[in-house]
């Protein structure tokens, strides 16, 4: 692979985006996607800011996202979030990854808002998951949403929550739609509403509806393997 571009937390630029990274959703308004809008542009992190708690105060900590070939790569560590700097609503988002040593964790976070919400870490939102056999899986982040057979699916309802132990985790609708290691996924993910729609080369693995939220940031996970993505690009619903 050719030099990596690396968004440096210490950097000037990333430092001068710290107090955006810190704001909350209600600073920034989310706004309906009209027009195929590319989030990634195979070049560097423009349009994105990365959250690395371990990288505050400056730290020296080696970067968790960069861009290698006309790939963003999430390095896995240190943990932490590459979030971009627009909020949206109304919108199908695609995403093509893969992992190219060892099979891991990584997730799609949609409808981010306050920062750190969960463990002093993982932003408010509704994650749409990556790991490996497990492609699809709603983790529900300090919002919430329903789903079809809920307690098959998420477990003895009194234990249903958003933070801490709670139940978080809805199981999707069946394994077998991610393809081997080292192939590219395609994952679709369809925000309409209060409805959240997940597809995975093009197989429907979960849906939801009554999310407690419609709109927000959208975010990528450092969190402990290597994930690659060649395609984040967003497109208006039909």
């Amino acid at each position: 692979m050719g030099a990596p571009f690396y968004s440096d937390p210490d950097s000037p630029r990333m430092r001068s985006l710290l107090p955006l990274v810190l704001l909350p959703l209600a600073a920034c308004q989310s706004s309906a996607v009209g027009e195929r809008t590319a989030l990634f542009n195979g070049r560097d992190l423009s349009g994105w800011h990365a959250d690395v708690p371990a990288a505050d105060g400056g730290a020296d900590v080696p970067p968790s996202f960069a861009v290698e070939d006309g790939v963003l790569v999430s390095l896995g560590t240190p943990a932490g979030h590459l979030i971009t700097d627009r909020a949206y609503s109304d919108y199908r988002l695609v995403v093509e990854y893969r992992w190219p040593h060892e099979p891991g964790n990584c997730g799609v976070l949609v409808h981010a808002s306050t920062p750190r919400r969960l463990y002093g870490m993982f932003p408010q939102s509704i994650e749409c998951q990556l790991f490996v056999g497990n492609a699809g899986d709603f983790w529900c982040i300090g919002e919430d949403i329903a789903v079809p057979d809920m307690e098959r699916r998420r477990g003895p309802k009194e234990q249903w929550g958003v933070d801490g132990d709670r139940r978080r985790r809805i199981l999707n609708l069946g394994d077998g739609a991610e393809r081997p290691l080292r192939q590219w996924n395609r994952m679709e993910i369809e925000c309409r509403g209060d409805t959240i729609t997940v597809f995975v080369n093009d197989e429907l693995v979960n849906a939801g509806h009554d999310c407690s939220a419609s709109g927000g940031r959208i975010a990528l996970q450092a969190e402990g393997a290597v994930c690659e993505f060649r395609k984040i690009e967003l497109l208006p619903l039909d």
